[in-house]
């Protein structure tokens, strides 16, 4: 399976599946100021599992940190394999993403992962007066600039990109949100469909849930391009509660397993 992609699935980002399908509905314009739907020390651990069998843990943890003597934000994300998946395929992947307190979009990104033996050491740097990322390759010891726009985001910014610059409230059902994404020195254009408002059973309560159809690329691990779903927490956090991709056999699943230091208060229907 593609582990890496569904790692990152977990982090409420996507890696280099994107489509290119058209589909209905308007676009949710972006936000320009922030809707402060996170802060420093908020912390969440998701399961990804099949079936009964726990595939791996993803960590996602905000911190605070400076970049050329102004405060920004830090966000670190932890994915590693765990039990028997890890005795097949051992995933130990860290990525770190530096941006500003106002604006979400990447200062500063990095990428540091060993998936079952292949390894890869990036950091890339965003120059956005010339919307131009830098992209050091560490290991192989190559630099290469790449063209941005303005409002590009990387696979963890994205998440909080998400929370923080578009207008939930306005949502109808088959809006959608369009997005550039920087990844592996490449641009991406990725899209999320708006479905509707549903309860999820978690283990913390009866949640209320926005729901998301990302749209991805069909093949021989994913059922369709319309394969995987998202819930959101329908609050002002705007935390991803699970995350289910239909596969050729069976499916897999993420759930929030454990938070702390949210900005606002987690709402639960049923305790």
């Amino acid at each position: 399976m593609r582990i890496k992609f569904l790692l990152v699935c977990s982090f409420f980002c996507l890696s280099n599946l994107m489509s290119s399908q058209s589909i209905v509905g308007s676009s949710l314009p972006f936000v320009k100021t922030s809707s402060n739907s996170f802060k420093t020390g908020e912390f969440m651990k998701f399961r990804l599992h099949y079936g009964i069998f726990n595939a791996s843990y993803a960590t996602l943890d905000l911190q605070k940190s400076s970049i050329n003597s102004q405060e920004v934000y830090k966000a670190v994300a932890i994915g590693r394999t765990t039990g028997i998946a890890r005795l097949f395929f051992k995933v130990e992947d860290r990525y770190e993403t530096y941006f500003s307190k106002t604006l979400v979009r990447p200062l500063k990104s990095t990428r540091n992962i060993n998936e079952g033996g292949y390894t890869k050491n990036v950091e890339i740097d965003y120059d956005y007066n010339i919307k131009e990322a830098i992209v050091n390759d560490i290991k192989n010891k190559e630099t290469n600039r790449v063209s941005i726009e303005e409002n590009v985001q990387d696979l963890i910014s994205t998440f909080y990109y998400l929370r923080n610059h578009f207008d939930v409230k306005k949502l109808k059902i088959d809006d959608f949100i369009r997005i550039t994404i920087f990844f592996d020195a490449e641009n991406y254009n990725f899209k999320m469909k708006f479905l509707g408002y549903e309860d999820i059973k978690t283990k913390f309560g009866v949640i209320n849930c926005l729901k998301f159809r990302p749209f991805i690329e069909s093949g021989r691990v994913f059922k369709d391009s319309e394969s995987l779903s998202l819930w959101v927490s329908n609050d002002d956090n705007k935390i991803p509660i699970k995350i289910e991709a239909g596969l050729r056999i069976g499916s897999i699943e993420a759930d929030l397993e454990e938070f702390k230091g949210l900005k606002h208060p987690f709402k639960i229907k049923v305790q």
